[in-house]
């Protein structure tokens, strides 16, 4: 009996996932292909036309240098689009760490893999919106 070998196999992408609010981003990296951000199905810039939300996108391929490694796609639900660029932002810096655990504690350093954990409060009966009350009359 000849033992078996063990195989490393390699990913053909790595993933990660990123939540803000409502929004929702399943980001993939891929090594292969011309290294561009799409979101979907649209090219980053004509998706977030805000340069402040493409450099909360690309912050954490900044920090590591690794701007030009990857071709990343992005499938992005729900919330507005800032909330939407930081769900993206978040979701690159897990893959980044599915892709080498390494990278884990100079990501953590600038806190992009710590999810923000406020949301929208609910609306409570009798009262407009979740704080806001009825105006108050006197007569």
């Amino acid at each position: 009996m000849t033992p078996k070998k063990k195989t490393t196999k390699k990913k053909k992408y790595y993933r990660g996932i990123g939540r803000r609010k409502t929004a929702t981003a399943e980001v993939r990296l891929y090594k292969t292909g011309k290294k561009t951000i799409t979101v979907n199905d649209e090219k980053m810039k004509e998706y977030f036309p805000r340069l402040e939300l493409q450099e909360i996108i690309e912050a954490p391929l900044e920090k590591l240098d690794l701007k030009d490694e990857f071709r990343i796609s992005v499938l992005v639900r729900g919330s507005g689009y800032h909330s939407q660029a930081e769900a993206v932002q978040l979701g690159i810096a897990r893959a980044l760490v599915d892709y080498d655990k390494e990278l884990k504690s100079a990501l953590k350093e600038d806190n992009y893999l710590s999810r923000d954990p406020r949301m929208k409060e609910r609306k409570k009966y009798g009262r407009r919106k979740a704080r806001r009350s009825p105006q108050w009359r006197k007569r």
